[in-house]
C-alpha cells in the first residue's frame, strides 16, 4: 500500500494536506473549510484493539461504562483476559460474543511490537485473523496507532458521505469504489481520510447531514 511512510507529528499531517490540497482542488476547499487537521494518534496495542472490540454495536457512554468497569476490575490485559471467567468478563458488561472475541484477541498473542514494523497489509492480514476484528478497525488501527499514512477506511459511512458531497456524486460510493477513488491519494491517504472525516464534520453543523 504505497511507501511505508509513518505519521509522528503535526507537521507531517499538514504536508499531507498540503499536497492534497495541490492534487485536487476540491481538496483545498474542504481544508479551506476545515482548517487545520489533527494529529489523532493512539497508543497501539492489545488495549486498543480490546476497547474497540467492547465499543462494536454500542454507543460511546455505554462503551466507556464498561471500560470503566473493566479497568476497576483490573481486566483489560491479555492474561488477565484469559484467565478471567466469562461471569467475570460478562458482569463488566461484556455481551458472551464479546467475551469470546476478547479471549480470542487475547490468545492470539499478537506481536504488537513487530506490528509497527510492519508493512499496512500485513497489519491488516494478522488482525482480521482475530475473530471480532474486521477490516475497519484493522485500517483506523493501522492509520491511528500505527500511524500509517497511506492507509484508508473506505467501508467508512462517513467518509463515503463526506466523498459524495465534495466530489458531487451521484450517489454516495460503495467500498470498492471508494477504495478505487481513494488509490488516487496515494502516498497520503491517512490525510485524506482525516479531511474527508473533518469535512463531513462542518457538513453536519452546517446542514444537519445524518
Amino acid at each position: 500500500m504505497g511507501a511505508h511512510r509513518i505519521i509522528t507529528c503535526e507537521a507531517d499531517v499538514t504536508e499531507g494536506a498540503a499536497w492534497l490540497a495541490e492534487y485536487d482542488p476540491r481538496f483545498a476547499h474542504a481544508l479551506h473549510l476545515t482548517g487545520p487537521l489533527p494529529l489523532r494518534r493512539n497508543k497501539d496495542g492489545f488495549e486498543q484493539l480490546f476497547a474497540a472490540i467492547v465499543s462494536q454495536q454500542i454507543s460511546v457512554a455505554a462503551a466507556n461504562g464498561i471500560w470503566a468497569r473493566l479497568k476497576t476490575a483490573k481486566l483489560t490485559g491479555p492474561r488477565k483476559i484469559m484467565w478471567a471467567s466469562e461471569d467475570e468478563l460478562r458482569a463488566c458488561g461484556l455481551s458472551r460474543q464479546k467475551v469470546r472475541y476478547a479471549k480470542a484477541l487475547a490468545e492470539a498473542r499478537i506481536d504488537f511490537r513487530a506490528l509497527r514494523e510492519a508493512p499496512t497489509d500485513q497489519v491488516i492480514a494478522t488482525l482480521v485473523d482475530v475473530p471480532g476484528i474486521g477490516v475497519w478497525t484493522a485500517e483506523i488501527y493501522a492509520m491511528f496507532s500505527l500511524g500509517h499514512a497511506d492507509v484508508f477506511a473506505p467501508g467508512d459511512l462517513a467518509l463515503q458521505e463526506a466523498a459524495k458531497i465534495l466530489f458531487d456524486l451521484p450517489e454516495r460510493p460503495k467500498e470498492r469504489v471508494m477504495r478505487q477513488m481513494a488509490e488516487d491519494w496515494t502516498p497520503w491517504r491517512a490525510v485524506a481520510a482525516r479531511l474527508l472525516w473533518a469535512y463531513y464534520r462542518v457538513l453536519k453543523q452546517r446542514e444537519g447531514v445524518r
